[in-house]
């Protein structure tokens, strides 16, 4: 039962036996995967599974093989003498390992060793995934999550073939990363004195707080150990920076960053706050400076600058923000953020970078408006990206309505924890298609892919995080890799496949949410 379902799967009669003078053969391209092989099966075998020498035969057998077909894809071949995956490059190989893993038994996933016979069944198995952009996205800015839970979910994500960890890194609540150039970012913005209790679309007079300070950051040491971590996982650390809006964090710190309309301090409510920057030089300036030390950390192709949820107001009235848009001949504060956003993206494209924003950023023109390089990230529904996609411009999709994984999991809300709002299941999240049907080819030729959301307003802590993702991000993990033209399982034959899937993720010690 392997999770995501393999594009063809065929069991044969008869096992590998496995036993403690197994070796392991690979080329150097597939040395990765044969360090995650020895990562996954030696604590619970006790084996060391060491390398092959010249002349004998090997357990394993691990090789890139340009003949197989398409990115990321792999075969993997089970006998009575062995095992032999193919992949079409590293990260093909490494997913061979992955589908691997889930032929032997569940207790193989457990971090001690465990005294037992371990048989891996004869089948045949060739897979590709149909979506180069497979992500999930961590909030670590409302709530601060430890870099320990940070790594244990990008090991999670490479489990599940899921290639991109979107790691959402500054709001209005906390500013996260360490910056060398502008140190108040985390010694004031990364933490706050208090924090809302239940949810702030409420009146103002009825707000309660708990009274206890929130905080925390990762250094840049901490940024390169994650990132690094995630390469040898065949994941992309994609760091978003949030701006114009979702900085009052970073205006705490540096209050000449703001507008200059109230006194800012670091959020404990939830919500879309008012301040934001402002759009003078020196402003633009910081953006640039903190870009270049995410460039710097982060190798990824694609920065995410966020571009969403940026009330106008403050622009309205600042003389100037106003000048600013007089003398670029702007129609209104729209086309504002639109120019700041072309700021951004031209950086970016500078430093060899691509700017991603979320689907706001089409609001000050259009695609036509907007470097042909900007990839936008479709939340409020596809219709975002649908207009991007059909205006030539990349798109993940990220509908809230299907893979936003803060909104409850069942209907019945007193039965589960306090969370944003909306609904949704499991089914909801195994029933969706990154590709909308209303775009012909070409346009669905620029939907890279597909991304699941957590964000933390109502998560705490990283129990609660895993409670959110878990098993949803197995259905997900399904959405994005599937072959659309090969049938599709129906929900309850996947359910059939996930239940033993479940009992590897309780060796792993995932706190997911027990199915309906």
């Amino acid at each position: 039962m392997i999770l995501p379902k393999p594009q063809q799967f065929e069991r044969h009669d008869g096992a590998f036996h496995l036993t403690s003078t197994a070796t392991v053969r690979f080329d150097e391209a597939s040395a990765p995967a044969a360090r995650a092989l020895r990562r996954a099966l030696s604590p619970a075998t006790g084996f060391a599974l060491d390398d092959a020498t010249d002349g004998d035969a090997a357990a394993f057998t691990l090789s890139v093989d340009p003949t197989v077909s398409g990115p990321e894809a792999y075969t993997l071949a089970v006998t009575a003498e062995g095992v032999q995956i193919a992949g079409s490059d590293p990260a093909g190989v490494f997913y061979g390992v992955q589908s691997l893993r889930q032929l032997l038994p569940a207790e193989a996933f457990a971090a001690t060793k465990v005294e037992r016979d371990w048989e891996i069944p004869a089948v045949t198995v060739q897979d590709r995934p149909s979506f180069g952009w497979r992500g999930t996205m961590l909030d670590v800015a409302r709530h601060f999550m430890p870099k320990e839970f940070v790594l244990k979910v990008i090991d999670l994500l490479a489990l599940h073939k899921l290639n991109v960890f979107h790691f959402h890194l500054t709001e209005d609540q906390g500013w996260r990363l360490a910056s060398e150039k502008y140190p108040r970012l985390t010694e004031v913005g990364a933490f706050r004195p208090e924090t809302l209790i239940g949810h702030g679309h409420r009146p103002e007079s009825e707000f309660t707080f708990d009274a206890t300070p929130h905080g925390g950051f990762y250094t840049q040491d901490d940024i390169r150990e994650i990132v690094a971590y995630a390469q040898e996982r065949f994941v992309t650390v994609v760091p978003e920076i949030d701006m114009p809006g979702h900085m009052l964090a970073a205006i705490t710190a540096y209050p000449e960053l703001g507008n200059g309309l109230k006194p800012a301090q670091v959020w404990t409510r939830w919500g879309i706050s008012e301040q934001i920057l402002n759009v003078e030089d020196s402003t633009l300036d910081f953006c640039r400076d903190i870009l270049s030390e995410v460039m710097s950390l982060f190798p990824s192709p694609l920065i995410h600058c966020g571009g969403d949820e940026t009330p106008k107001d403050e622009w309205k009235v600042s003389p100037a923000a106003q000048e600013r848009m007089a003398s670029l001949g702007l129609k209104d504060e729209e086309a504002l953020q639109s120019w700041f956003t072309g700021q951004m993206a031209a950086y970016l494209a500078e430093n060899g970078r691509r700017f991603v924003g979320w689907d706001e950023v089409l609001e000050g023109g259009g695609p036509a408006n907007l470097p042909d390089d900007v990839v936008v990230m479709s939340w409020r529904s596809e219709e975002g990206g649908i207009e991007a996609a059909r205006g030539g411009l990349d798109v993940v999709m990220a509908p809230c309505k299907s893979v936003y994984f803060d909104y409850y999991q069942s209907e019945d809300r007193e039965s589960e924890p306090l969370a944003i709002g909306g609904f949704v299941s499991l089914r909801k999240v195994y029933d969706y298609r990154p590709i909308p049907g209303e775009l012909d080819a070409e346009a669905a030729g620029h939907v890279l892919g597909s991304q699941c959301q957590l964000w933390t307003e109502y998560v705490p802590t990283p129990e609660h995080a895993e409670y959110m993702l878990f098993p949803r991000v197995c259905a997900f993990a399904e959405a994005v890799w599937r072959d659309e033209t090969g049938g599709i399982d129906d929900y309850d034959v996947f359910l059939d496949r996930l239940r033993p899937h479940l009992a590897r993720l309780d060796q792993i010690g995932v706190n997911y949410r027990a199915l309906d």
